[in-house]
């Protein structure tokens, strides 16, 4: 696939009908826009749909002199969405992506239509907190690979590892090919920034679908239902027996309720449209 390259290095690629509402997805650490390969097809029927590559991932630049951050992701994307002329949005984000469509609902409310919020983490206990930091050391004495065969099994599901070998081996690719310094630098943002995500004054206030697997370790059930008590009105779905990289897994466990959603509140806009 041809990438198109925005001004500041960001490879993205825009599909779907340019007059329709638009849908941005957001991958996870050490994956890349080709996480939603199963998801373009049905989405850019129903909508224009924009996905990217963060940072030092895929084929975007690494801007190696920038310290990565929640913050300055948002405003990776801000700058996307001002570069293409799309002013509203409803944000798919994928674990560290959830945590980034979070902050840029918080930075940029006036561009944020709605939130899909995927296998994201929230407020850690004292030892899952521990936990994800000696990750985050270990990669920054180790790189990617350091963690990566733990990562893989916590990822995928037993008998998807056994029967799905050569979309894992891509998934392992992927992370290794991800710039070692953005790699260790957005470890320790998934890490450390969800703190600035809890509580947010003021609110966010977009609808928002939660969504997670029963057996997500890092991402877990709790979590979600705590991300949705902070957002009035917000949805959850927890999807059964799948670990973290559920939404790869089986990819139509997450398509028909996030299309669903959609469809609602694109109704819900048309009738307040029609009622001014």
């Amino acid at each position: 696939m041809v990438l198109s390259q925005a001004s500041d290095g960001t490879a993205y690629q825009l599909c779907g009908d340019c007059q329709r509402a638009s849908v941005v997805l957001i991958h996870g650490l050490g994956l890349n826009l080709h996480m939603w390969d199963a998801f373009i097809p049905h989405l850019s029927s129903k909508y224009q749909v924009l996905r990217y590559d963060l940072y030092g991932h895929g084929q975007s630049s690494a801007l190696p002199h920038e310290t990565k951050s929640l913050k300055r992701s948002a405003r990776q994307l801000k700058d996307l969405l001002d570069e293409l002329d799309i002013s509203r949005c409803t944000i798919a984000g994928f674990s560290i992506g959830g945590m980034i469509n979070r902050r840029f609902a918080m930075d940029y409310p006036e561009y944020t239509e709605a939130l899909i919020v995927l296998n994201s983490p929230h407020e850690r206990s004292v030892e899952q907190q521990r936990l994800v930091e000696q990750r985050a050391d270990d990669t920054a004495q180790g790189g990617a690979a350091a963690t990566l065969d733990e990562a893989i099994e916590r990822w995928f599901t037993e008998q998807y590892l056994r029967c799905a070998k050569n979309t894992v081996q891509q998934v392992r690719e992927w992370v290794v090919r991800t710039d070692p310094v953005c790699f260790m630098q957005f470890r320790q943002v998934l890490a450390k920034g969800v703190k600035e995500l809890i509580c947010p004054q003021p609110p966010i206030a977009v609808p928002t679908l939660v969504m997670t697997c029963e057996n997500d370790q890092g991402s877990t059930p709790a979590m979600s239902y705590a991300i949705a008590n902070e957002i009035r009105g917000a949805e959850v779905i927890v999807v059964n027996k799948l670990r973290h990289l559920g939404v790869m897994e089986d990819a139509d466990a997450f398509l028909q309720p996030m299309m669903q959603f959609l469809a609602r509140e694109q109704e819900s806009e048309h009738k307040q449209l029609d009622q001014k």
